[in-house]
């Protein structure tokens, strides 16, 4: 096992691979800016190094810094995190060539299921269904109208190399296939340095279902079930939810098996998350994201499985205990992303914590770096808390996170903690009527009653 890991991340994400180091007797090194020298995971690491300024690009996302860091610090292995270079296979390459663990998967399965294109065609050729699109980038505006005309209008351009909604076109007139094609290069290029898109035919109402998986370097490999993570603002999901109100234990089983065979199938090592968009009863693959998901506290709420020890584990090298006879699926959990953002407007709420009060109580979880006299920076993803609420059934795990809801106490800065009532008493969201466009057309409304 190792002795000492690099956190290459920060904010509750960070304090959450820390915990779990903390747990397995592992030393820790917290990087940080300039502007998280007194954030909450620097403070409790057992060594810290800045690597950089504020901004990102110096510092989270610069790859010599954190290597020299790893360096200096003498540690064995580099957890990455969520966001930043979770997910870019260039630095996955870096830390394994100067002779670090990286605490994901291969750099080549980062390389292959990063681009979409590529994860699309991998995973169709191991039997999982995909939308039906192009099967590699579209290179000219021909090209584009006549796949159009192929599959028929409405169409989905997207960027093969990112997410987020970032070089994301829905389009719905041939007459607008070249524009569309234009503006998501343009965005795909400077928001992922990779400007090449595909197209898909674009589903009217479906729902986003993930598969979490877990594998080791043995050929193991488990499934823990799927999150309904269908209640989105453009693209960013805003609530969670294990298991899905929409699926039933034989479409778990039936799909969670089909997505553990691949994964087998092509040796990937760590945890992993298969994303899918279901709509009238079918499911079609949308990307995999190669690393920790930010919702996975609701899969272990419902498994009981530390998916952080886990993927620790199988990282240094250690076969997976865990059977998939195993993983019982028990009771319902529901995650809520609180962002530090204006209710109405959404625009970021960067400020300093004057008053924070965390709720508590049996199966109340609070992921944050949050603390009072904290100053919540305006330079990185808006995200400050994750509440996470575990119940019975969905009915109880509903009445329980309304009660944590309102003790759950953010002064200083705006939150969407109102927006998270909201929907918690929502007739849709307790129906668990909901599909991912859903929450977009709720906040219209609410904006339309407002007006009038």
């Amino acid at each position: 096992m190792f002795k000492k890991i690099l956190i290459a991340n920060r904010g509750e994400i960070a304090l959450r691979v820390l915990r779990a180091c903390r747990e397995m007797g592992i030393g820790t090194v917290a990087i940080h800016s300039t502007a998280d020298a007194n954030s909450m995971h620097v403070r409790l690491a057992d060594e810290s190094l800045c690597v950089g300024p504020a901004p990102a690009k110096g510092s989270y996302l610069n790859m010599p810094a954190i290597i020299s860091a790893a360096t200096v610090a003498g540690v064995d292995a580099i957890h990455p995190g969520v966001g930043f270079l979770s997910e870019n296979h260039e630095f996955a390459q870096m830390v394994e060539e100067h002779g670090f663990t990286f605490i994901g998967p291969s750099a080549e399965h980062t390389r292959i299921m990063g681009d979409k294109i590529t994860a699309k065609n991998a995973v169709k050729a191991l039997g999982i269904p995909v939308v039906p699109g192009s099967d590699g980038p579209i290179s000219s505006d021909e090209e584009g109208l006549a796949f159009a005309e192929k599959i028929g209008l409405p169409v989905l351009i997207k960027a093969a190399g990112g997410g987020g909604g970032k070089g994301m076109q829905v389009v719905r007139r041939l007459e607008d296939i070249p524009e569309a094609l234009s503006i998501a290069r343009s965005e795909a290029k400077a928001n992922f340095g990779n400007e090449q898109v595909f197209m898909e035919k674009y589903l009217e109402t479906p729902r986003h279902i993930e598969i979490q998986v877990l594998a080791d370097n043995y050929g193991n490999a488990i499934h823990l079930g799927e999150r309904d993570c269908s209640i989105q603002r453009r693209h960013q999901k805003v609530w969670e939810e294990a298991n899905s109100p929409a699926i039933s234990p034989q479409q778990r089983h039936e799909l969670g098996t089909l997505v553990a065979k691949a994964v087998s199938a092509m040796g990937y090592r760590g945890v992993g998350t298969f994303e899918f968009l279901y709509e009238n009863g079918q499911f079609y693959f949308i990307e995999t994201n190669t690393r920790l998901q930010v919702e996975h506290p609701i899969t272990e709420m419902i498994t009981g499985v530390d998916l952080v020890c886990e993927q620790i584990k199988v990282a240094a090298g250690e076969k997976l205990t865990l059977t998939q006879e195993d993983i019982d699926f028990k009771g319902h959990a529901i995650e809520c992303r609180i962002n530090a953002e204006d209710p109405e407007t959404f625009i970021p709420s960067p400020g300093k914590i004057t008053n924070y009060h965390a709720p508590g109580g049996l199966h109340v979880r609070v992921d944050s770096h949050l603390y009072n006299g904290y100053t919540v920076p305006p330079h990185y993803d808006s995200l400050v808390s994750k509440l996470i609420v575990y119940g019975e059934n969905r009915q109880a795990c509903l009445m329980r996170l309304r009660r944590a809801l309102q003790e759950y106490v953010i002064g200083g800065i705006q939150t969407n903690l109102a927006l998270h009532q909201q929907l918690a008493n929502h007739p849709d969201v307790i129906a668990g009527n909901y599909d991912i466009h859903w929450l977009e057309g709720m906040l219209v409304e609410r904006q339309g009653l407002k007006a009038a």
